[in-house]
């Protein structure tokens, strides 16, 4: 089991602290509602040597001990690399909403799919909001990324509404056969195309996330950098 903490903004009431329990971690990949677009995210890691997934949706199976709130994570080598994510996390005040990042070796990736996620600590905010609060107009939110080299140049990665992507309760449904998300668990959500090539991640990078709702004028965000280390033969 992994602990975290957050600082929860409920809708017309005062931020609460609490922590989250969570045994099972879920990364749902190939999420989008649009087949297209599902076709141009598999073609952009097909160029990268990454066999096609055998159901879409498909759901990844990682060690809970993966997410982090830290602000730098270590990986090794220099070929791993961010995708923002909408988490969506169990806790005692209900589901909380999190912005966080399925970090990925992309290297590995063309080995394995779920290998290459199991390797990699998966980020997210202390910041949450209530699933409750934005569920109604969810296909409202938007989740951008951006990547920030060694050299301190910075570019956006990744833009969009996240109506691109199925709906929680939909991902849910098709997980476990109910409209609701199961106890003691974690899931993303699901990603964005990025703008332009895929990038892999060396030492003092920064990857930076953001959710915003422009219904209730609000925002979570998150960075982290990267710590690589050598890989010895």
């Amino acid at each position: 089991m992994t602990t975290l903490s957050f600082n929860v903004f409920p809708l017309g009431a005062a931020p609460v602290s609490t922590t989250s329990n969570i045994d099972d971690l879920v990364i749902a990949g190939w999420a989008g509602r649009d087949p297209a677009a599902i076709r141009a995210h598999i073609d952009e890691l097909a160029a990268l040597g990454v066999a096609p997934p055998s159901t879409t949706p498909c759901f990844y199976r990682l060690a809970a001990g993966l997410l982090t709130q830290d602000e730098t994570i270590t990986v090794l080598g220099a070929r791993s690399g961010g995708e923002v994510e909408c988490v969506l996390l169990d806790s005692p005040l209900g589901t909380l909403v999190a912005i966080g990042s399925d970090h990925t070796d992309r290297e590995v990736e063309a080995y394995g799919v779920a290998v290459s996620k199991q390797v990699c600590a998966k980020p997210l905010s202390r910041d949450a909001w209530l699933y409750a609060d934005v569920a109604a107009h969810w296909d409202q939110l938007t989740m951008r990324s951006w990547l920030s080299g060694a050299d301190g140049e910075r570019r956006v990665y990744q833009s969009g509404v996240v109506n691109g992507l199925l709906e929680p309760a939909d991902l849910w449904s098709r997980f476990a056969g109910a409209p609701a998300l199961r106890a003691k668990s974690a899931m993303f959500g699901g990603t964005l195309a990025v703008h332009g090539a895929i990038a892999a991640m060396s030492s003092g990078d920064v990857f930076e996330l953001e959710l915003h709702d422009p219904v209730l004028e609000r925002t979570l965000q998150h960075r982290y950098s990267v710590a690589s280390l050598p890989v010895v033969a």
